[in-house]
């Protein structure tokens, strides 16, 4: 029977999801609730190589178990917003997909467009204009190995063609297609033809097959191909397209068009990779393919245009520049320039992309929130003009003088064609300050449109983000913030979380202790800390000893001064953006041999994230309120080593949640500042808020792999310990890593038995399990309960070795 489904709200674009827990992926059980989280959660990192292009897409709405249909106009019921452009056909006109941002990813994804396809052109003028196809800014050459060749052959060709690349000027990029080889793409500067550009990589092909006979093919007669590898220079055709970076195929498991390094071309095991697996490489290491996409000298074009060199002082880019700008949630800068030309007026300028993006705004910057300015969009201005200050001669574009109004940097909350939201902190002293802006477009499109500047309270919340479902809302990023279903995981003698709370009851909460205190959540394990005035051992909440794990913690002065203490904190390993990466730290939790702690040591340092104390000086502070214990704390840790760190306590539970999202933290602790330490109690006195929904679990069997993942896990079966035994809650078949699923299976086979461990698993789950003793904590992240208790979309998180299975209570 059909379902309603979730009604959503993306970045102010509203959408309906349905059927989230259909299996479009048999073989490994990926649904495609799973599949919309991966598209929303790859979005910064893959819209860059959309926007602009076409989108062709092959959809699999049965899954990848039947045959896809290929799709290039859009459905009938495709939502207004998404962005298209027609092009003409034999059979007339088609409305091809624009994917611009997140909600339109999520979209095709809802609808089972698992891969996406796109030509190496965009529209040129832009989308919304009655322009046609632009000329290409990417070479692609599609490395195909016949029957007999694999990989390792594809490899060797692509290092052969990159070579020849180099020589004139082009430094390719390798990608594994996520189906059978390798693509190299490599960045145009747009001033050839396809058909130019098809014929330089054709002429490629040939002298790489002249060169390298026995192993490379030009021709298209798939009879030569075995045990070769065809080079496909078709592909760079105005009429044909390629598997966008980072889309996903429609194979057996959910492999996916993976950016890759050169060294890792060379390794011996090189293989595709999945979708779990290229969610973690972005996090850690950003976009491998960003220097493919077009420079900012196109976008400077009407800059350049309406200025003269020499004629006026103001600055003309250097060099063309790469991407650059908040398009992750990091902070860029801006510039608010005091203009004083035909009229005063004030130019707001904003780093993306590589350029300034600009507004003239008449009557500047709003001090207040109760009125809108006007502004208007100008033309995209260079970098260099951050700093620019002078008089641009009379007859010359702009003639006035310009002074710098204030400048610093902003972090976008937001930014759609139609909307952006930031957060500005200018100078010290300067007039700006911190402010929070919405800017929304009321008329136009690009240049010249017009837009109202708003001014917002700091701790005000934009457009909400927000879900109204049949059930709860859906997976992914940017969509929804729902509260957690565990306890927290703490030390063995430190407080017990209290039931977990909604944002509105941890701030009536909050409201009742009188004195709102707020930390954040840091997705790590907590660690007791014991300091004797020469060396600092760890326990985890198990009570086992960690100390050696973690030696740039415990090998090191921390600070603490000569006399001993016990500290509460929380080991937390960062990626390369700084944000908390439970998966990175589970590559250091479950290490024991000292080489293997010293190598991955180098590879993932982690940090100790202190709040809060038990003994300093030799005296039991566990009995003083919160808030004194947090003045000894703050003495304690004054001059911290620099892998410990305090951080800072809210006063605002909204206003920290707004903080924790932007910062991509793992939630909120709501706590009574006038609580003591109660050692091994649970508590009212914490309330957690998480900005997604994870759990405990006990593991209790495993069911086995099929197709790629034959002869290892396939799932694990899980449970959540009540009073008469294991209670079944589901299975979690996604999140899992080559190198997890290794440890898994050594950490899970010796605790194999015939014995059914759960008082109530289904018969269709248990029809093929392999038991296992309950005895293994784990923790999902899943997108609800269903209303016979199971986990719906449960994705795996990693092993919580601190826990015990009676830890682990309901959701």
């Amino acid at each position: 029977m059909p379902t309603r489904g979730q009604l959503v709200e993306i970045d102010g674009r509203r959408l309906r999801l349905t059927n989230l827990d259909k299996v479009l992926y048999p073989a490994t059980g990926t649904t495609k609730g799973e599949v919309i989280d991966y598209y929303s959660r790859i979005a910064p990192a893959m819209l860059p190589h959309l926007r602009g292009r076409p989108v062709t897409r092959l959809r699999w709405p049965e899954g990848t178990g039947k045959p896809p249909f290929f799709a290039k106009d859009l459905e009938a019921g495709a939502p207004d917003w998404l962005g298209r452009h027609a092009i003409d056909h034999s059979g007339g006109a088609k409305d091809y997909p624009l994917v611009d941002d997140v909600a339109g990813l999520v979209y095709l994804a809802q609808v089972a467009s698992l891969e996406l396809h796109t030509p190496q052109w965009r529209f040129d003028p832009p989308p919304g204009t009655a322009g046609g196809r632009g000329r290409p800014d990417r070479l692609v050459l599609d490395l195909d190995p016949g029957p007999g060749a694999g990989l390792a052959e594809c490899a060797e060709v692509a290092r052969w063609a990159r070579e020849i690349l180099q020589g004139v000027g082009m430094d390719p990029l390798p990608v594994t297609s996520g189906s059978k080889g390798i693509h190299l793409y490599a960045a145009l500067d747009g001033t050839r033809t396809s058909d130019d550009i098809a014929a330089f990589a054709r002429e490629l092909a040939r002298a790489l097959e002249a060169d390298h006979p026995d192993l490379v093919v030009s021709a298209m007669t798939k009879a030569v191909r075995p045990g070769k590898v065809f080079v496909d220079w078709s592909q760079n055709s105005a009429a044909k397209t390629t598997i966008a970076p980072y889309s996903l195929r429609g194979r057996a498991e959910p492999t996916v068009a993976a950016p890759r390094t050169w060294a890792e071309l060379a390794a011996p095991d090189l293989r595709h990779l999945r979708f779990d697996d290229v969610l973690a490489r972005v996090a850690e290491s950003g976009d491998l393919l960003a220097g493919v996409e077009p420079d900012a000298s196109e976008a400077l074009a009407p800059y350049l245009a309406k200025r003269t060199a020499g004629a006026t002082p103001e600055p003309l880019p250097a060099a063309p520049v790469a991407r650059a700008g908040a398009d992750s949630g990091g902070e860029a800068r801006f510039v608010i320039q005091e203009h004083h030309a035909r009229r005063l007026h004030y130019d707001l300028r904003l780093e993306r992309d590589g350029v300034l993006v600009s507004w003239a705004v008449p009557r500047g910057m709003p001090a207040v929130g109760d009125r809108n300015h006007l502004a208007v969009m100008t033309e995209p201005h260079p970098l260099e003009y951050l700093d620019f200050a002078g008089t641009i001669p009379a007859g010359q574009y702009g003639a006035g003088t310009m002074t710098v109004w204030d400048a610093g940097v902003y972090r976008a909350e937001k930014w759609r064609s139609d909307e952006v939201i930031f957060t500005a902190t200018g100078r010290a002293g300067g007039p700006l300050g911190e402010a929070r802006f919405a800017l929304i477009r009321t008329s136009g499109d690009g240049e010249k449109s017009q837009w109202l500047l708003h001014r917002m309270a700091l701790g005000e919340q934009g457009k909400a983000q927000h879900a109204a479902s049949d059930g709860n809302p859906a997976p992914g990023a940017g969509m929804r913030q729902t509260t957690s279903k565990r306890r927290n995981p703490d030390a063995a003698d430190s407080p017990m979380l209290a039931t977990p709370s909604t944002p509105a009851l941890a701030s009536a909460a909050a409201n009742r202790w009188g004195e709102p205190w707020v930390e954040f959540k840091w997705d790590g394990i907590r660690a007791i800390g014991t300091w004797d005035g020469e060396r600092l051992t760890l326990r985890a909440r198990s009570g086992t000893d960690i100390t050696a794990r973690y030696p740039e913690l415990t090998a090191i002065d921390p600070g603490f001064g000569d006399s001993p203490a016990v500290v509460d904190g929380e080991v937390v390993a960062l990626d390369a953006a700084g944000r908390p990466s439970f998966t990175r730290l589970q590559s250091r939790m479950h290490l024991t041999k000292p080489r293997e702690i010293e190598r991955e040591a180098s590879r993932t340092p982690v940090t100790l994230m202190l709040f809060d104390v038990l003994r300093a000086g030799g005296d039991d502070v566990a009995a003083l309120p919160l808030r004194e214990r947090r003045a000894v704390l703050e003495r304690l840790a004054a001059h911290p080593a620099p892998a410990i760190v305090l951080p800072p306590v809210a006063d605002d539970v909204d206003a920290a949640l707004d903080a924790a999202r932007e910062l991509a933290l793992e939630g909120v602790v709501v706590k009574n500042p006038a609580a003591p330490y109660r050692r091994g109690q649970r508590s009212e006195e914490w309330l957690k808020v998480k900005l997604t929904a994870t759990q405990d679990v006990v593991i209790g069997g495993i069911r086995p792999g099929r197709g790629g993942r034959a002869g290892s896990i396939g799932s694990l079966l899980l449970g959540v310990p009540a009073a008469d035994g294991l209670h079944y809650v589901g299975r979690v078949g996604s999140g899992f890593s080559e190198r997890e699923l290794a440890r898994l299976d050594a950490l899970l086979q010796p605790l194999r038995t015939d014995t059914d461990p759960f008082v109530d698993v289904p018969a269709a789950d248990a029809s093929d399990a392999l038991w296992l003793r309950p005895e293994i904590v784990g923790e999902v992240e899943y997108a609800e309960f269903t209303p016979g208790g199971t986990l719906r979309h449960a994705r795996w998180r990693g092993i919580r070795p601190e826990m015990t299975p009676g830890d682990v209570t309901p959701g």
